[in-house]
Formats: structure tokens, C-alpha cells, sequence
């Protein structure tokens, strides 16, 4: 007796890689190597600064990222160069039966500044989503990084009931480890309302900076008026800044704030908002 063969379900997945690669010639920054896989692109480079920041835009053209998909982006940022990599509006990873994953690789030569200034990152309940970084500096090479993550969608009722979201972040100077975090939230665990953990707010977001400020700047920093629970800490050769807000529009806008101040002061310009953030 022959019996039918067993139903197989399958679903679809996106797997996508990017690597960039940047270099300095004369006062300008160029991008010396732009390979992509799959659905993940940058737009053509900017220069709304000069010559000497080279500016992109990171693309995922499915607008969002569901099970099984996996997004592996890389950066090089050679020697003296200035890169400036951003993204045009916020990354959704969507409810799924499995996780989906993002490794994100970068690298930064001596005499180097890479700003890595991405929009927020929306976990819908019941995604699952696991995003790993892992970052190298060497000599003098200079840093600014930030990330906003809004779990599931306040406006719309939804509370981040169901999944999880976890994260893994390293920085190294000269193979020396100067940042070493690991997240795990899971879906209506306590700790979204616990006073020790996110108290309510579905919203966070990190700032790390390379370099130190003087206690005025430190003051003036976290005097800013803003909507969002935040504060800095200077550490050896890392500043670090948190805040909770209620919508990721606020943590956005208190981190471009902290942008506007601190980078004259650490990365020697002014800082120049990138037009994408205003559309």
C-alpha cells in the first residue's frame, strides 16, 4: 500500500548580505567596495558635508524582516577615512514561528571615524529576533554608534507580549575588549515593568561614543530638556549614554541632540543632520 507522501511547509526567507569597504584619497572619503547578496542595498553616496564624510544609505528593500531571514552587513573604514552610514526609516522585524537573524561586522583602521546612525529597530510581539554586532577599532581609530529599539507598537495597542529579542554587542580596541553587552528580553517577562528593568516604557536606546568630555560638556549633556529617563557615563576612553522613552521618536530625537553636542567636541565637526532623517 503506498501512502501519500508527507506535506512539507515552506516558507520563504530572505538571506542578505552587504559589505562595504571606504578609503581615503587626498580630503576625500571614497567607497572602495560595495558587494551585496539578496535584498540589501545602499543608496548612490553622499557628500553633504564635503568631501571628506562620505555618506550612505542602508536599504532593505522587503521593509522588513521576518523568520528564517538573515541580514549580514559589513563595514570598512581604511585608514584616515570618515564614513557616515545611516538608514532611511526604521527596521520592523515581524511575528514569526522562527527566529530571524542580523550580524553586523565592523571595522575601523587608526586615523579612521566611522558613524554608525541608524533609525530605530521595531520587534513586533511575537517576532523573534536575534541581532549580533561586533566592532574593532585600531590605534586611534574613532567611533560613534548608536541604536533605538521599540518593543512592539504603542500606538497600535500592542503591547510585546509574545517572542524575544536578543542582542550581542562587542567593541575592541587593538584586540582589547572595551564594551562587552548581552541582551535577552522575552515576551511579558516582568522586567518590562519592573522599576529594575524597562518600567514600563517599551523604548531604549544606546549611545557609545569614543573618547572623553570634560565634566561641563558631561553636565550640559545631561541637562538637555528631553521627554525620555536618560543619563551618560564617562568610562576610560567610552561614553556611554541610555534612555527609556514611551515612543522611539523621542529617544531618536534626545540621541540626535546628544549628536549635535558632541560630536564638534569628540569628532572635531559640526554635526550635520542627514536629509533622509527629515523625510
Amino acid at each position: 500500500m503506498n501512502l501519500p507522501a508527507p506535506i512539507t511547509l515552506f516558507t520563504p526567507s530572505w538571506h542578505a548580505e552587504l559589505e562595504l569597504g571606504y578609503a581615503r584619497f587626498g580630503d576625500s572619503t571614497r567607497p572602495v567596495q560595495r558587494r551585496h547578496k539578496g535584498p540589501l542595498r545602499v543608496q548612490k553616496h553622499l557628500y553633504a558635508e564635503g568631501p571628506e564624510v562620505c555618506q550612505h544609505i542602508i536599504v532593505h528593500p522587503p521593509g522588513g524582516i521576518a523568520g528564517g531571514d538573515r541580514l549580514d552587513i559589513s563595514a570598512s573604514v581604511g585608514t584616515d577615512a570618515w564614513a557616515q552610514i545611516t538608514s532611511p526609516g526604521a527596521a520592523k522585524w515581524y511575528r514569526a514561528a522562527g527566529p530571524a537573524y542580523q550580524k553586523l561586522d565592523l571595522r575601523v583602521a587608526a586615523g579612521a571615524t566611522l558613524e554608525w546612525l541608524p533609525q530605530e529597530t521595531i520587534i513586533f510581539s511575537d517576532a523573534q529576533a536575534e541581532l549580533s554586532t561586533s566592532i574593532d577599532l585600531e590605534g586611534g581609530a574613532r567611533l560613534f554608534y548608536w541604536d533605538v529599539v521599540a518593543l512592539g507598537r504603542p500606538a497600535s495597542g500592542e503591547r510585546f507580549d509574545l517572542g524575544h529579542f536578543q542582542a550581542h554587542l562587542d567593541i575592541r580596541r587593538d584586540g582589547q575588549l572595551l564594551w562587552h553587552e548581552r541582551q535577552r528580553i522575552v515576551g511579558d517577562d516582568g522586567l518590562l515593568d519592573s522599576p529594575i528593568g524597562l518600567d514600563g516604557q517599551p523604548v531604549f536606546a544606546t549611545l557609545l561614543v569614543t573618547g572623553e568630555i570634560d565634566s561641563e560638556l558631561l553636565e550640559k549633556c545631561r541637562s538637555l530638556p528631553n521627554d525620555v529617563r536618560g543619563d551618560l557615563t564617562q568610562l576610560p576612553g567610552l561614553l556611554v549614554a541610555r534612555c527609556l522613552a514611551s515612543e522611539a521618536l523621542l529617544a531618536r530625537g534626545w540621541l540626535i541632540d546628544l549628536w549635535r553636542l558632541l560630536r564638534p567636541a569628540l569628532l572635531g565637526r559640526e554635526a550635520t543632520p542627514p536629509r533622509i532623517w527629515s523625510t
